[in-house]
Order: C-alpha cells, then sequence, then structure tokens
C-alpha cells in the first residue's frame, strides 16, 4: 500500500516552465529506487499558483519553483529509501 503521495502539476504554465521534464525524473526515480509500490505518484491541473512554478506536492507539502536539480534532493529527503 502507497504511504506517500507526489502530485505534479501539470497545467501548462507548471509543465511548459519544468514540470514536463520533472515528470520523468520523478518517473525514473521512483523505478531506480524501486518505490513504485510505496508512492501515490499522480498529475493534476493548476495547483492555481502558476507565477511559482513548477509545482509538486509531496503528502501535503507543496514545493515551488522546482527544478531537476532541486526535485532530486527534494526526492531523496522525503521518500524512504
Amino acid at each position: 500500500m502507497a504511504t506517500t503521495q507526489i502530485k505534479i502539476c501539470l497545467g501548462s504554465s507548471c509543465f511548459s516552465r519544468g514540470n514536463n521534464a520533472n515528470l520523468e525524473v520523478i518517473k525514473q526515480y521512483l523505478q531506480d529506487n524501486k518505490l513504485e509500490a510505496a508512492v501515490a505518484f499522480s498529475g493534476h491541473l493548476c495547483e492555481e499558483k502558476c507565477s511559482r512554478g513548477p509545482v509538486v506536492s509531496i503528502n501535503g507539502h507543496v514545493y515551488e519553483e522546482v527544478n531537476k536539480s532541486r526535485l532530486y534532493k527534494i526526492l531523496q529527503e522525503e521518500l524512504p529509501c
């Protein structure tokens, strides 16, 4: 059963500002660390924070202006390995 929830904004602003790449980073991180079963990963449309995107949420904690290198650090801190 998944205990961690990751939500990534796939609205047009967040997607074009970097969540298109962040989506792939998250999927690859989960696969590399065999976390697919432990994490519920979903996309959704618009967090209403377009000016501060890309937006990624992990267990309700919202991260703004997420780039690929910052995302990797966030995943390492937030996810059990």
